[in-house]
């Protein structure tokens, strides 16, 4: 099993194999029973991104723990998002632009709140102990809260790039981000 990364509010839950399947299997109580905690309703619809990921597992193994964990709140277990790293460490997709890509949803009832930001600190401080100094994060133009949050993280456009979900811009940033301790 691998370990929870702890944050002062959230909890962030490997999804595993086991999880993914059942979900997509169309068993989600069985989900919830692997995960233990419930599935966020929004989740249930990522089906793409739990194939993806399924796939990425199976011609990786050593890529479990940075693929796809549930963002559960601590004070009720409810799923309020998600968050994964995109590949390893140094895939060459990357282009040179950072170590590894982090990626991110919060779903709409708990925008807002601080979550996007408590993720993104608690994933870049677990990378940054595996040796992944160098992160990076791809948002949309148009999707200003995540460019702010960027921002108001030290994250810097480095470049543009494009994919099935268009155009998004490119944001490096070095650990420890702005506003860490660490």
């Amino acid at each position: 099993m691998i370990p929870d990364i702890e944050s002062p509010r959230l909890l962030l839950r490997h999804l595993d194999p086991r999880v993914l399947r059942s979900c997509l299997a169309g068993e989600p109580e069985t989900a919830a029973e692997w995960l233990g905690a419930p599935l966020a309703a929004a989740w249930l619809d990522e089906q793409a991104l739990m194939a993806l990921r399924l796939d990425d597992i199976a011609q990786d193994p050593a890529y479990a723990p940075w693929s796809v964990r549930a963002l559960l709140r601590r004070e009720d277990m409810a799923m309020v998002g998600h968050a994964n790293f995109h590949s390893l460490p140094g895939h060459p997709y990357l282009g040179g632009y950072g170590d590894v890509e982090l990626g991110y949803t919060i779903y709409p009832d708990y925008r807002r709140q601080g979550y996007a930001r408590e993720a993104v600190l608690a994933m870049g401080a677990w990378a940054a102990l595996a040796g992944a100094t160098r992160l990076v994060l791809s948002i949309a133009p148009d999707n200003l809260p995540s460019q702010a949050l960027a921002a108001g993280l030290g994250f810097v456009k480095a470049g543009q790039s494009a994919d099935e979900d268009g155009v998004e811009d490119v944001l490096t940033a070095r650990w420890p981000l702005k506003g860490t301790q660490s």
